[in-house]
């Protein structure tokens, strides 16, 4: 009999049915997904998707203040988030995360819904994370990618050579992430090193840290980041769930508390090393501030111009993989999504490297298609003309409309969790690896955090002085209205199509 909880039978407890039955997708992916994501890959996987380097200089704008606002966005949703995520992946720790939990709670609508609101931020995150390239790009030199048009085809030229990497043997992309991992916390050290430097050098700090004001501990009048920054700041920790995604793939059990912990610690430490380099020698200035080349900026000038450009080396080849890293995880979800027919079946098809190619080529080609709309056809129908003011513009507007559907999919950890525990009691305590007073604090912080950072990120510009706040929420608000609507329809369609063909059968 399907059963709600997928134990083995010596160890299952006594259970109830499962109101939605199981899916293809978890006996499929089993028998044709290797395992070789271990506790290493998935820990580089999740601190790469999660940690950008290049939000620190957003977040400095409180000053000392950012690092009071990473610690409660980190005791009030990141830590939470990743409780729920391995509470949930040690229950079912099947492909596809989210949306096997989704339905496992609530059925084939949701499922899709939420799948559909991971998945899309990461097409728009691989644009982001694209940009950041040519931003440092520009940075190294200001005469190259002058024109909007050449920004663009530089940026597809990065995303199809992610697309290729990402149709790679899985252990060989896990490898070469490995690698990645050490190249970015490289960049971390050595920004966290020119703090150091510079105080050493008998330099005073760039910012104060003697008042509560500084510290975020009063409200400062004169401020209206916040509410803005606390919601930056919260959702630079989305994308817990997304190396389960992989869940089928993975070696044992032990990978889903191993990578949540470690990679947390190291989300955490990459975050704070960063921010303190920065707000030591730069300060939230202008310059500084929204600036994905601060950290290059702030390098050059506690170390010289050579460790700054190793810097920008190392920044740069961290961000031309993270977008295949992306590729490669969201890709499973419409490998899940094929093979439960809630999706067309070619999507899910496998090449000989047993990687869902089809999927990987799609999200390619829509990740391109978006850049060609944004760097190329806008400006040349009388859109932005300047090329390093669109290059922030379109890394700031996208990375607040993807985290923005991120964080509604983000919020059904908690939801999930909710429903499964009022579905059975008994089951779910005995599935427990948290006390349940745990779980209930993360759920009421984490959902409460998540809420409040939807609010702050729609109503308040991160770059105010390009994009003002009465037209900052229609664009992102608009682009993520978007997002739900396409979610909800296609929820319903693919829950239509998915009872036709079993109905059909």
């Amino acid at each position: 009999m399907a059963t709600l909880y997928d134990k083995p039978a010596q160890v299952q407890p006594e259970i109830i049915p499962d109101a939605f039955g199981e899916l293809a997708s978890e006996e499929y992916s089993i028998k044709a997904m290797p395992k070789v994501a271990g506790p290493l890959g998935l820990t580089a996987t999740f601190v790469l998707i999660i940690f950008f380097i290049t939000n620190t200089p957003t977040a400095i704008q409180a000053g000392a203040g950012t690092f009071t606002f990473w610690i409660i966005g980190g005791i009030t949703f990141f830590i939470p988030c990743v409780i729920a995520t391995a509470q949930l992946g040690h229950m079912f720790p099947h492909e596809g995360s989210l949306y096997n939990w989704t339905h496992r709670a609530f059925g084939g609508y949701w499922s899709f819904f939420v799948a559909f609101c991971a998945w899309f931020p990461c097409i728009l995150l691989m644009i982001v994370a694209a940009d950041v390239v040519v931003g440092y790009l520009q940075g190294l030199n200001p005469n190259w990618l002058v024109q909007p048009w050449q920004q663009g085809l530089v940026l597809m030229l990065i995303l199809a050579f992610s697309g290729v990497l990402a149709t790679q043997r899985f252990a060989t992309i896990l490898t070469l992430v490995k690698i990645v991992l050490v190249i970015a916390f490289l960049a971390v050290f050595i920004t966290g090193l020119a703090g150091v430097v510079w105080l050493l050098k008998g330099h005073l700090s760039a910012i104060s840290f003697k008042t509560p004001t500084a510290w975020g501990l009063a409200w400062n009048p004169n401020g209206y980041y916040t509410l803005a920054l606390f919601a930056f700041i919260v959702q630079a920790f989305l994308g817990i769930e997304v190396p389960l995604n992989m869940g089928g793939e993975m070696t044992g059990r032990k990978p889903v508390t191993r990578h949540l912990l470690w990679g947390t610690v190291l989300v955490l430490v990459g975050y704070f090393v960063t921010s303190f380099g920065l707000l030591i020698v730069v300060g939230a200035n202008p310059i500084a501030i929204a600036n994905p080349y601060a950290m290059v900026l702030a390098v050059k000038t506690a170390l010289g111009p050579v460790a700054g450009n190793i810097t920008a080396l190392l920044i740069m080849c961290n961000f031309v993989v993270t977008p295949a890293i992306y590729s490669y995880a969201c890709a499973r979800l419409l490998l899940v999504g094929g093979i439960d027919q809630r999706l067309p079946m070619r999507v899910a098809r496998l090449n000989k490297n047993r990687v869902p190619v089809n999927a990987i080529i799609f999200q390619t080609v829509v990740a391109m298609g978006f850049t060609a709309i944004l760097f190329i056809v806008i400006p040349a129908y009388g859109g932005e003309s300047n090329a390093v003011a669109l290059n922030l513009e379109v890394y700031n507007v996208l990375i607040s409309a993807s985290t923005l559907v991120w964080a509604i999919s983000t919020a059904f950890l908690f939801i999930n969790l909710v429903k499964f525990y009022f579905s059975d009691r008994r089951t779910f305590r005995q599935q427990l690896i948290f006390p349940m007073p745990v779980l209930w604090i993360s759920i009421v912080f984490g959902t409460t955090t998540c809420v409040i950072s939807i609010i702050g990120a729609l109503v308040f510009s991160l770059i105010p002085k390009l994009i003002g706040n009465n037209i900052w929420w229609l664009i992102v608000g608009g682009i993520t209205a978007v997002c739900i609507v396409v979610a909800l329809i296609g929820g319903m369609l693919a829950s239509s199509e998915a009872d036709w063909q079993k109905l059909h059968e």
